[in-house]
């Protein structure tokens, strides 16, 4: 996959089926654009591209309501790659390009730059400076310059409500790994590298992983059944989020403590924890020998309902 980060940079390349949006934590809803996308391309002989922006336009435009990212950038790409995409402009979201009237927008960067020969967005697609442009806006220009306009509907999930970014943040932050999962059609996960931490863990007899990551996206405090994912092989886990207040009040953490693999020894490796199953909310105990007792608990009821899950 090629990655740009300005229209303008973009070589010649024939023809392309176009989706546009922010496209943070690729859900369903993405998907199904995505997936319109890919059988343009093969029906048409075209190349499969998504313009994304980066930063998020809200931290651009309106930085005190930007919404919390669901991943970070590099993980959109890796994600956007395993669904097939040939191209990506991750457009660099600056003042100037803020300010392209639709038009503008239309002629310089899906025209002279991506080469649009077919653009799918979703139904309440804005674009252009205000957000001025909306879908009548493109079909219009399609008909000018030669491209073709697919307007796919918002994606309904078991519940009636609608697949979206907002929809994955609340289910994640809430602890509800399962409605993030419907949304998403997939675990809900992040990467970070093992760090070395206080070893607690090890010294009350369940050893943890201290997993240090800058993704901005967690779950509720609380204790949780998952995985933990080194070079590709996920192996069942607890795994906690929490700020460990049996010992003080110390800053959230993530550790993982990897079922049956006391020995494991991880310092320094790059490693994904994917989130399935909310065990309990945080607390503090009164004493270690109560603290250990709940995470043999923890251990033994994660082990009981990750049997019962397909793993990522």
């Amino acid at each position: 996959m090629q990655v740009f980060t300005d229209h303008r940079d973009l070589p010649p390349i024939g023809g392309a089926a176009v989706t546009i949006g922010n496209f943070d934590g690729l859900h369903q809803g993405h998907r199904a654009l995505v997936d319109a996308v890919g059988a343009a391309a093969r029906d048409r002989g075209l190349r499969r591209a998504v313009l994304t922006f980066e930063p998020h336009p809200a931290e651009l435009l309106a930085p005190g309501r930007a919404p919390v990212r669901i991943a970070p950038p590099e993980e959109k790409l890796r994600l956007l790659a395993a669904a097939g995409i040939d191209l990506v402009v991750a457009q660099r979201f600056e003042p100037d390009f803020a300010g392209l009237s639709p038009q503008a927008f239309i002629e310089q960067v899906l025209v002279d730059g991506l080469r649009a020969r077919h653009v799918v967005v979703g139904y309440d697609f804005g674009f252009g400076r205000r957000r001025a442009g909306d879908v009548n806006t493109l079909r219009a220009a399609g008909q000018v310059h030669g491209f073709t306009v697919q307007a796919i509907e918002a994606q309904r999930l078991p519940d009636g409500s609608v697949a979206s970014s907002t929809a994955v943040r609340s289910a994640v932050q809430a602890g509800d790994l399962a409605q993030a999962r419907t949304i998403l059609g997939r675990w809900y996960s992040l990467t970070g590298t093992v760090v070395t931490g206080d070893q607690r863990g090890r010294g009350l007899g369940f050893p943890t992983a201290n997993v240090e990551s800058d993704w901005a996206l967690r779950p509720a405090l609380g204790v949780y059944g998952g995985w933990l994912e080194v070079d590709g092989v996920p192996a069942r886990a607890v795994i906690n989020v929490g700020r460990k207040p049996t010992f003080g009040d110390y800053p959230a953490t993530i550790e993982a403590h990897v079922l049956g693999a006391e020995g494991l020894s991880l310092y320094g490796r790059s490693v994904r924890v994917w989130f399935a199953t909310r065990l309990r909310a945080e607390q503090r105990f009164a004493n270690l020998d109560a603290l250990v007792a709940q995470i043999a608990a923890d251990a033994a009821e994660a082990g009981r309902r990750l049997a019962l899950l397909d793993p990522p």
